[in-house]
């Protein structure tokens, strides 16, 4: 049968009427479902259903989809205030990433030394794996942790990994941390990090590394950089990057409970509202996707999944530098969280790709 433009017009629009008094016809469990796919009236009403597991994913993958908390199991405090409650979390989720990250030491050896900046630490890993060709080249690596977490040797061990697989040395900044100190501490110290390096590397042999939080205060600490009239890094890479501290974006729904990792959005807004600690949420160094990109930043990588809660701020965030003009990469990882799959296949994938894209930008 053929449909004319106007048929199919009118078959549309009847579909949406059809849609609307279903909607308003039906009963009062559905009308009183409370569900995270709709952030106001005009969204998408999604019914409760099962997200099976992938079988497109490696075994190991799959494993690490079935984990149904957090890493660590724990949970953030409410308030700001709550010192003793956010150095118990700390404590707790430090030990979690010790846990995946402490057998790093014997697969990644590195010597380890400690340099004292200003008001943070910085750690200089350089692998036993070292290559000739990468002497003269650095990264500098920004842990995550929702700025909360991750520092001391857990800044240690997560770095490993990273100067073992991409047989290069490695800068960890051991950055101030919320909610003993909030924005602007973290980029500051980043930026005094960067700079220690760049008194010993050029700056095209020099790569920035953030993944999570990570990967909001690198670029908020490379756009610093650029306003200061340093020459900036070679490369950049970001994985899972809140771009936004107000937490904005379709995957916040859609990836609602299917992140294992971060789970809920609310809990991470008000993680980002603390870093944030009043400053305006539109602030470049802050919110990092709001900046001009047309005054220059390096090339960029970017990674995320397609069950990570911050798939959405990646995603703006590569629109919003190829929009400036930087070259910019967006990989995707299939049924990923916020996390790599730690031990599958995959993982290794991952970093190769990271890896390979800032060697490349330093070469």
């Amino acid at each position: 049968m053929t449909v004319s433009r106007r048929q199919f017009g009118a078959m549309v629009a009847a579909a949406g009427a059809i849609s609307a008094t279903a909607a308003k016809a039906s009963d009062g469990k559905a009308q009183a479902m409370t569900t995270p796919a709709t952030a106001s009236d005009d969204g998408i009403l999604v019914p409760e259903h099962r997200v099976p597991t992938p079988r497109t994913i490696s075994p190991q993958a799959q494993t690490f989809l079935a984990r149904s908390a957090p890493v660590g199991g724990h949970h953030a405090p409410r308030s700001r205030d709550d010192i003793a409650g956010w150095k118990a979390y700390r404590e707790a989720s430090n030990a979690g990433i010790l846990a995946l990250t402490r057998s790093y030491t014997e697969r990644f050896p590195c010597t380890v030394d400690t340099h004292e900046l200003s008001a943070a630490k910085l750690y200089e890993l350089t692998p036993k794996s070292l290559t000739r060709e990468n002497e003269d080249r650095a990264i500098l690596f920004v842990h995550g942790g929702g700025w909360v977490v991750g520092g001391g040797e857990s800044a240690i061990f997560s770095a490993m990994q990273m100067a073992g697989l991409g047989k290069v040395r490695v800068f960890s900044v051991d950055y101030r941390l919320v909610p003993e100190f909030a924005f602007p501490a973290p980029v500051d110290d980043t930026v005094e990090a960067y700079r220690f390096v760049l008194e010993r590397f050029k700056a095209n042999k020099i790569a920035v590394y953030g993944p999570s939080a990570g990967a909001n205060i690198a670029p908020g600490a490379i756009l610093k950089l650029r306003d200061l009239g340093l020459p900036l890094p070679a490369a950049c890479a970001l994985h899972s990057c809140p771009s936004d501290i107000t937490f904005v974006g379709d995957s916040f729904f859609t990836n609602y409970r299917v992140d294992t990792i971060l789970k809920e959005h609310e809990p991470n807004r008000q993680l980002a509202a603390n870093y944030a600690n009043g400053h305006d949420p539109k602030d470049p160094l802050i919110s990092p996707v709001h900046a001009d990109f047309t005054k220059g930043f390096p090339p960029t990588i970017l990674t995320t999944g397609t069950r990570d809660l911050l798939l959405s701020q990646t995603v703006t965030m590569h629109r919003a530098l190829l929009r400036g003009g930087i070259k910019a990469e967006l990989h995707v990882w299939e049924a990923m969280t916020h996390a790599p799959f730690f031990g599958a296949p995959e993982e290794q994938e991952f970093y190769d790709q990271l890896i390979g894209f800032m060697h490349a930008q330093m070469a």
